[in-house]
């Protein structure tokens, strides 16, 4: 649903985006991180049509995206979304559901069902009066207004409490699991890493590592291994009643094991210590 193919934008002789390739097949949610300047707006931007690549191209709904007719097909959601204040949600969606020319009788229904999936109280306030939480909520039913097949979404829960960030999440997730393709960057790593199907990590205007969480962690990270025994050993931290040291493999493990039945003790119990994405995530970019 989405195929970017050396997608590249520069300013002024300086690359913001560098020859950037990935695609998004429907219904999967494909996350974007990296650094600030890494390129990911930018590259949003491109996809959504609104700003023309100085080099590549890619295609979104089987679309190019200098086509005017793929805007029809997509959602976009900008990290930043001003809304027109006096309007209340209803009048808000009709308007942008007129602009699509949804039929008014669909345009209502899809309204309602929309702001019943995300929740939204209060419908009959104006959109000035509404918290940051309720007008994302806002925003994001008028990016699904026209009913699109592919979802575009910069920073969606940014700003966000926790509570409202869940149900964005959930939503987002119930997209994908309905069939949406859905594109989107976050800073935040832990929601990016339960949400995406797969993760693209942005570096100087480049994709510098791009896979699933686990074949990220698989090609990027390190596994380690708290090993817990009950007795002393050099090096080693008192736990819940036993004693825990942390090895990178299972040589070190055997060794502590070795050690530990030497003194007359033995091996407890032994966990694994997967890296999150975070750690992923600052590995990829120092190299």
């Amino acid at each position: 649903m989405i195929v970017a193919d050396n997608l590249g934008k520069a300013y002024d002789g300086f690359a913001a985006v560098d020859g950037v390739s990935f695609s998004v097949e429907e219904g999967e949610i494909f996350g974007i991180v990296g650094p600030n300047g890494a390129g990911k707006t930018t590259t949003l931007k491109m996809l959504a049509g609104l700003l023309e690549p100085s080099s590549g191209g890619a295609e979104v709904a089987g679309l190019d995206i200098s086509d005017p007719e793929m805007r029809r097909h997509i959602g976009f959601l900008p990290e930043e979304t001003p809304l027109y204040e006096n309007m209340t949600p209803a009048s808000y969606l009709g308007f942008f559901a007129d602009l699509y020319g949804v039929p008014p009788s669909v345009a209502a229904e899809r309204a309602e069902d929309l702001l019943d999936s995300l929740d939204l109280e209060h419908r009959d306030r104006r959109l000035g009066d509404m918290s940051k939480g309720m007008k994302q909520k806002v925003a994001i039913a008028r990016s699904l207004i026209n009913d699109p097949e592919v979802l575009i979404y910069d920073e969606p829960t940014s700003g966000l409490d926790p509570v409202t960030t869940k149900e964005v999440h959930r939503f987002v997730r119930d997209l994908g699991d309905g069939g949406r393709s859905v594109v989107f960057s976050a800073h935040n790593l832990f929601h990016v890493e339960h949400l995406s199907d797969r993760v693209a990590v942005m570096r100087e205007g480049r994709v510098a590592a791009e896979d699933t969480v686990e074949g990220l962690r698989d090609s990027f990270g390190q596994t380690q291994y708290r090993v817990h025994v009950t007795v002393e050993l050099p090096g080693a931290e008192p736990g819940d009643g036993d004693y825990v040291l942390v090895v990178e493999d299972m040589e070190g493990v055997e060794a502590v094991r070795s050690e530990a039945e030497s003194l007359g003790g033995r091996v407890a119990d032994i966990r694994t210590m997967e890296q999150s994405l975070e750690d992923i995530f600052l590995s990829i970019i120092e190299r």
